[in-house]
């Protein structure tokens, strides 16, 4: 009985065969494809590395030339010789006009993305959503001109009903008089700013959320908010800080609408209705070119500041993401 002998395929006459020549072109795709992520990688640490040598140099020169205390000095005078500046009002402005946007920003932002995502008929959401998306597009400067022209006026009076109705909180106690050009004012500005950035992203997050988790509680005779509240807040949870993350980044950094609308003053003061404050990138916008050399070290002092203030922010962010990512989309 005649046994039928293996035939092997013999090459084509130029060369390897064609699978062999896609396997060594996919392999050198991947090296070329990783080669450039790490590059790009190393560049973004090397860019941010260079900046923060840039602070620090400019920082200690400074410093070198400062008599006064840096953090505790009531005075901003970057032009004196030598000259005398401090940056705890600074600091005090940026961080307590950040929260009020915050405070005021995510809850509202979570209720639009859940009423975009989960509640509104399809035909009213997709405008809701282009509504938001062309809101978070508007520049920066719009919004200051639209809070000083129109916010500042029709806020006088919520602000004489929180002196008269709240002013034993101490911190909505008006002690003084004028328009509301204060970091109240200014809290409100923000968190309109960053409701879009917020409701945007935290939107995305909640349609990714797996049907199958809202059927599942909905099966089981779960409500509508019940199903949201065990399945959908909690998978879109580390969204939400990430989210949260980014409109902070911008609080913290805005510079032209806080310009506008804030009336500064170099004093601390716990009464957020009262005129005066500061922050760090609306002083550095207003000072820069009325500073002489010394006075741009300074502000650029103030700028380091601001820097590891962000890192410490986003750092912390990453650490509570790093916690619960078991509720992230990436386990299940």
């Amino acid at each position: 009985m005649a046994t039928a002998t293996p035939t092997r395929s013999t090459p084509p006459p130029g060369g390897e065969p064609t699978a062999l020549k896609s396997s060594t072109a996919a392999r050198a795709g991947d090296k070329v494809f990783l080669g450039l992520s790490r590059g790009s990688g190393i560049t973004l640490l090397v860019i941010m590395a260079a900046i923060a040598a840039f602070l620090a140099y400019r920082t200690v020169l400074a410093l070198s030339r400062n008599e006064g205390n840096f953090l505790t000095t009531s005075e901003w005078n970057p032009a004196g010789d030598p000259p005398v500046f401090g940056i705890a009002v600074l600091a005090f402005g940026t961080i307590v006009s950040s929260v009020i946007a915050m405070a005021l920003a995510v809850p509202v932002a979570i209720g639009i993305a859940l009423f975009i995502s989960h509640y509104a008929p399809r035909k009213l959401a997709a405008p809701l959503a282009y509504v938001v998306d062309l809101l978070a597009a508007v520049p920066s400067i719009i919004y200051g001109l639209w809070g000083a022209i129109f916010l500042v006026p029709y806020l006088d009076g919520l602000n004489k009903w929180l002196d008269q109705y709240m002013g034993w909180t101490y911190i909505f106690d008006k002690s003084g008089e004028g328009l509301a050009r204060n970091m109240f004012t200014v809290g409100i500005l923000l968190a309109i700013m960053i409701l879009p950035i917020i409701t945007n992203v935290t939107r995305e997050i909640f349609k990714q959320v797996p049907r199958m988790h809202e059927e599942a509680a909905l099966a089981l005779g779960a409500t509508r908010w019940e199903t949201i509240r065990m399945s959908v807040l909690p998978y879109g949870r580390s969204g939400i800080i990430s989210a949260s993350m980014l409109g902070l980044g911008r609080a913290l950094g805005e510079t032209m609408a806080v310009a506008v609308v804030l009336s500064p003053s170099f004093i601390i003061s716990g009464h957020l209705l009262d005129p005066g404050g500061g922050t760090f990138a609306q002083n550095i916008a207003a000072k820069f070119n009325e500073a002489d050399e010394f006075g741009r070290d300074a502000l650029i002092a103030s700028g380091l500041v601001l820097f590891v203030i962000t890192l410490l922010v986003n750092g912390a962010a990453r650490w509570i993401i790093a916690r619960r990512k078991e509720y992230s989309g990436a386990n299940s």
